[in-house]
């Protein structure tokens, strides 16, 4: 009777851990890394400008850069400057210079230094 008891015990545990045994662990393939542009030695080519460089200043940006901004144009643009300085990015929704819309358009593209 024993030996039965242990035989139904070890057939269970073993039915138990067939699931977990048949798993297998899966690996994602890894993203590549982003490679750095550099200058070459003999063009004298600069590296592309990166996000960063791209960013406009609300606080001294002239009208035909802020106007390049997605659902600016002249007039908010001109608004923009007309209602200088800005302590924040977000002084053009709460000010009502350009709807949510156009702000969230913006608002990655766009900082305001204080100076």
């Amino acid at each position: 009777m024993r030996i039965g008891y242990l035989g139904l015990i070890g057939t269970l545990a073993a039915a138990l851990a067939l699931p977990a045994a048949a798993q297998t662990t899966q690996t994602t393939p890894s993203k590549p890394s982003p490679t750095l542009t550099t200058p070459s030695a003999t063009t004298g080519a600069a590296p592309t400008p990166s996000a960063r460089s791209t960013i406009v200043d609300i606080n001294s940006a002239s009208a035909a850069d802020l106007d390049a901004l997605p659902g600016v144009g002249k007039s908010r643009a001109a608004a923009i400057i007309k209602n200088r300085p800005y302590k924040g990015k977000d002084d053009l929704l709460t000010r009502k210079i350009v709807p949510p819309n156009v702000y969230n358009g913006i608002k990655d593209k766009i900082i305001a230094k204080q100076g």
